[in-house]
């Protein structure tokens, strides 16, 4: 449904916003480790995050990445989802024809409509505060884990 660099940036920015609550900010390499993608890749994403405000860049020896603390409950699914896809999931067909609308329907297009508005509310009312809070507190994790 996401774009892979969509979920990727998720997975990113919830992973960033549970190291700040450990009071650490993680760098490059270890938020590529724990969310399973190639570090340049995970690189240009956090660029994007940055640039959007939704997670904060420092350099230096004690530098990394976290988030600003008046700021971690007011980030919604939907800012991530927006600055990495935009608003095509919300927009654009389904099927990917150029010119679906309202007065020139694809054949989905009045299936996907509630479906698509469902999407964008459920988006718009998760904070990604309350997902990163649920893996410090392992209920919820990032990456898999062998049961033994």
């Amino acid at each position: 449904m996401f774009s892979k660099s969509c979920e990727y940036g998720i997975r990113a920015t919830l992973f960033i916003i549970s190291e700040y609550y450990k009071g650490n900010k993680p760098g490059i390499k270890e938020i590529s480790n724990q969310i399973n993608s190639p570090e340049a890749f995970t690189a240009k994403i956090l660029q994007i995050l940055v640039k959007h405000e939704i997670i904060n860049s420092t350099k230096g020896p004690s530098g990394g990445f976290s988030v600003k603390k008046e700021h971690i409950s007011n980030i919604k699914l939907l800012d991530i989802v927006k600055a990495i896809d935009g608003d095509s999931i919300y927009e654009g067909c389904i099927l990917g024809l150029p010119k679906c609308s309202e007065h020139s329907p694809c054949p989905v297009h009045n299936k996907f409509k509630p479906i698509r508005k469902q999407l964008k509310d459920m988006l718009t009312s998760i904070s990604v505060e309350e997902l990163a809070m649920n893996i410090n507190k392992g209920i919820t994790f990032l990456k898999y884990k062998e049961l033994i």
